[in-house]
């Protein structure tokens, strides 16, 4: 039940003591009050001319503290009433603490993260009734390492219809998202013969520490307009090739119909192994989604993919579509690994694909983000007047190049300041240096009106970051 704090109450509670920087301090001292639940939801904090009295400051110290405060979500003030603990602040025992002294960013253009409003909650609660009414006993019993059977022949047909993907249930394995497949696709392939992966470059970074744990070694490759550059595979020395053909990641480049061909003919000449990501491939505007690589070489590609991006990560719903020739040494690595996925959690998103709610779910998200891509453009367009967005035909991040001379670092910096968070291109990089400063800017996790405010506070970071730039130095000999 929310209270009414007097002055005392919150000053026994804060103990912030006058001094220097006061005004802070208590902005700090109130932040970490909410945080550990001490200020709770609806709770009323005295009106900034008793606090000024209590404390003996100025009114508009107290002012301008209430102002962050709010500005940052933890406090709501409205004409004629007191001001409250925002209905939107998460104590810390719900989100893990930020770093000392810096407050969570207002608004988050992180890629990657898909609208964790829209998720569909009352269709998975229909499918977990579906799946624990439909269950069998026997299914309740440790798994083989494949995953419940229902849900890998749902999968399997799923990948059929709408990824034109060549395999069968005997074929799909169930996991825990990309990041477990992965640490069980690279011990596999690593007991074949694969010492080097190659890697799109830029590209995912997340994957580098599961190659290194499996005893490979990484070969970056660059992307260029049609995707990563097959014909340097060879020379690389390359045993496999890790790929993100439907929308690259991050440049959101689709790999052209020649580059598939090529990839094809060096794994099928080299005895090679493609690992196709299967990233946004579901959310493309333009035309009908591209087929899955897979499709062309079944028996040298391991597809992945996941219900993250089209439903939320938290699903932890991923699968694997193997060679048959890895099946059964994948399976056995699952059962090492955790000794099978959860059934009720598979069984319950077959319902979701069997029933249509999931090809349905899909395309209305695909009408989301299409609908905020448009959003977005025309924010940047009066914010930022060289903006340049590219790499929107899928998926919801694109990447936005900055104007010349301005730093990508800087823009950063700048951002984080006004409490964005953003993400520079830079940090994709394995052995790139000639990337421009830009940005990868993702608009999944974000309602329209704020990407507008975010896109705002975006132009004034480059406007700021532009005007800091250090001159450049004289060349050498003048002029």
């Amino acid at each position: 039940m929310s209270q009414n704090w007097t002055t005392s109450d919150l000053s026994l509670a804060l103990a912030v003591a006058a001094g220097p920087r006061w005004g802070t301090r208590l902005q700090a001292a109130l932040r970490d009050a909410v945080r550990a639940g001490v200020l709770r939801e609806g709770d009323a904090v005295p009106s900034t001319r008793e606090l000024a009295e209590h404390f003996g400051v100025a009114r508009g110290t107290i002012v301008r503290v209430y102002e962050q405060l709010g500005a940052e979500g933890y406090l709501v003030s409205r004409a004629g009433a007191r001001t409250r603990v925002s209905s939107g602040a998460v104590p810390a025992s719900q989100t893990p603490p930020p770093r000392a002294g810096v407050a969570p960013p207002r608004w988050d253009l992180r890629p990657g993260v898909p609208d964790l409003r829209k998720f569909p909650a009352a269709d998975w609660a229909w499918a977990h009734g579906e799946a624990t009414r439909r269950i069998r006993s026997s299914d309740l019993d440790y798994a083989d390492g494949r995953g419940h059977p229902r849900a890998r022949a749902a999968i399997a047909d799923h990948l059929r219809r709408v990824r034109a993907a060549a395999t069968a249930a005997d074929h799909v394995l169930l996991c825990q998202g990309f990041a477990q497949a992965l640490a069980l696709v690279l011990p596999a392939l690593a007991a074949r013969g694969v010492r080097v992966l190659a890697v799109e470059d830029p590209g995912d970074r997340s994957v580098d520490g599961v190659a290194r744990a499996a005893g490979i070694q990484l070969a970056p490759i660059p992307v260029d307009a049609d995707g990563v550059r097959a014909d340097l595979l060879v020379d690389a020395g390359a045993h496999a090739v890790l790929v993100t053909p439907a929308h690259q990641s991050p440049t959101g480049i689709v790999l052209s119909a020649a580059r598939r061909l090529e990839l094809v003919e060096w794994a099928a000449d080299t005895g090679a192994w493609i690992i196709e990501d299967d990233y946004d491939s579901e959310f493309r505007y333009d035309r009908t989604p591209v087929g899955a690589l897979q499709g062309l070489a079944p028996d040298r590609v391991v597809l992945i993919g996941s219900a993250s991006k089209t439903h939320a990560p938290a699903t932890r719903v991923g699968w694997i579509a193997a060679p048959g020739s890895l099946v059964d040494d994948l399976a056995a690595r699952r059962l090492v690994a955790d000794r099978g996925g959860p059934a009720l959690d598979e069984l319950a998103f077959a319902m979701l694909i069997e029933s249509g709610r999931h090809d349905k779910h899909v395309r209305a998200m695909r009408s989301v983000y299409s609908a905020r891509r448009a959003v977005v453009l025309s924010a940047l367009e009066r914010a930022v007047a060289t903006a340049s967005l590219t790499g929107l035909a899928a998926g919801f991040h694109g990447i936005l190049r900055l104007p010349p001379g301005v730093d990508e670092l800087s823009v950063v910096a700048e951002a984080t300041d006004r409490s964005l968070r953003v993400t520079g291109l830079a940090s994709f990089a394995r052995a790139r240096s000639d990337l421009p400063p830009a940005l990868v800017l993702g608009f999944g996790n974000i309602d329209d009106e704020a990407v507008r405010e975010a896109i705002a506070q975006l132009g004034e970071a480059i406007e700021a970051a532009s005007r800091a730039r250090p001159a450049r130095p004289a060349r050498p000999g003048g002029g």
